[in-house]
């Protein structure tokens, strides 16, 4: 591991900042997840430097420095025209929020300054230039060991911080890893911190449980843990076949956040409540109102007999964007529950993008009489007419498309005003 470490490849401003704070006399290190990612020998997607040099000396040591979050020790390098996030080490005070510290401390000790870390696996500090890995809290072995430890004490650490425990999960499943029994065993008691989070934070580590290759597992120990019950009690109160069945067809889903949270609520929730579910954890509103109306289409084993004009109405409801999302859905689930009705439904997905792939008029829009068309066949001016006229004409075109053309839709609809005026 030493070894990844060693060769790993660390960009250009990044060594040139840690150089010139060393030649200033100044201790300087990578330290967090881009220790972690290096150790493995996973490329780091981002590197964070921490120094005992404090924020206006780390000014002072560069031409351009911008004070990003100077009150917590955190200024940013701009060095090439790449920025360098560059933090003082700093111990904590008391967390009151269940998030954020009271107060901060700069430090000279960079073991200070892990101390205060969540977790071993990123409590790990390391200087490329003299090769030196700080390591007090045991990082290395833990990843080693694939284990979620945190740093000292756990209870301690989850009641800091409320979010901590969920991206204990995250890591858990984004990693393979298991979690050290007494970090697990600190979950539940500290979960009155963890309803304090923020929605949108809470949300953001779902997302990443959910995408992981590793879905069904971590979304499993949210609900052992008792974190699933806080955010997703749909999910963490149902039978717990359905939530084994549930769990099982996210995992197997295609790794698209609406795709795999629409297949974990199918089952379990209507159309209308898996949008609100996706409101409620502060999704965007596109992505909420696309779970809702997956889910609400979800069960296409349900439509495998239907005729062709149906399945236009499926399509005009659902959007030709969103079949292959629906597609993706709907495959999954009936694998995971109802596999021997697979081949059915293959049918029924052929004939489906059969239909979407003829591009038939789907919205009032694609009509081939607009509105002042039809005012002028009817004579008539704006009026709710034209409302039922347009959906009359819809309903006739869903049902047979090739009558789509301005005249056919003339003559209907002068025997449709026909109608209405013997009725």
């Amino acid at each position: 591991m030493l070894a990844n470490l060693h060769n790993a490849d660390i960009p250009r401003p990044i060594l040139e900042v840690l150089r010139r704070l060393r030649e200033l006399g100044f201790a300087v290190f990578l330290v967090g997840g881009c220790v972690r990612d290096m150790v493995r020998g996973v490329p780091p997607k981002d590197f964070d430097v921490t120094t005992s040099a404090h924020p206006h000396e780390v000014q002072g040591a560069f031409k351009k420095v911008i004070p990003t979050g100077i009150q917590h020790g955190t200024v940013t390098v701009v060095i090439g025209g790449n920025h360098v996030e560059v933090t003082t080490f700093r111990s904590e005070g008391d967390y009151h929020d269940g998030r954020r510290p009271s107060s901060v401390k700069f430090e000279s000790d960079i073991t200070e300054d892990l101390s205060r870390r969540d977790f071993t696996i990123n409590a790990m500090a390391y200087d490329p230039i003299s090769r030196e890995l700080v390591d007090p809290f045991g990082g290395q072995a833990d990843l080693q060991a694939h284990v979620i430890c945190c740093v000292r004490n756990a209870l301690e650490r989850f009641s800091e911080d409320g979010l901590r425990p969920m991206r204990a999960v995250r890591f858990a499943a984004v990693l393979g890893f298991t979690l050290e029994p007494a970090t697990r065993a600190a979950i539940p008691p500290t979960l009155p911190v963890f309803r304090k989070v923020a929605l949108e934070r809470v949300r953001e580590e779902f997302v990443k449980v959910l995408l992981s290759p590793r879905a069904e597992s971590g979304i499993l120990l949210l609900a052992d843990t008792g974190l699933l019950e806080v955010f997703l009690p749909e999910l963490a109160r149902a039978e717990s076949e359905a939530a084994r069945l549930a769990r099982t067809a996210a995992h197997s889903a295609p790794a698209e956040v609406e795709i795999r949270l629409a297949t974990l609520l199918a089952d379990l929730v209507s159309g209308p409540l898996a949008r609100d579910i996706g409101i409620r954890l502060k999704f965007p509103n596109k992505v909420a109102d696309t779970v809702g109306l997956l889910v609400e289409q979800a069960a296409l084993e349900n439509r495998i007999g239907e005729g062709d004009p149906a399945l236009r109405r499926l399509l005009a409801r659902l959007g030709l964007g969103q079949l292959e999302s629906l597609l993706a859905v709907a495959h999954t689930r009936i694998q995971v529950r109802v596999p021997e009705r697979l081949s059915d439904f293959i049918r029924l997905q052929e004939r489906l993008r059969a239909l979407a792939a003829a591009k038939p008029p789907l919205s009032a829009k694609e009509l081939a009489l607009t509105g002042g068309d039809i005012m002028a066949t009817l004579g008539v001016g704006p009026s709710p007419i034209v409302g039922e006229a347009t959906r009359f004409l819809l309903e006739s075109v869903l049902d047979e498309p090739s009558i789509n053309q301005p005249e056919k839709l003339k003559e209907l609809l002068r025997a449709w005003q026909a109608g209405k005026g013997s009725a």
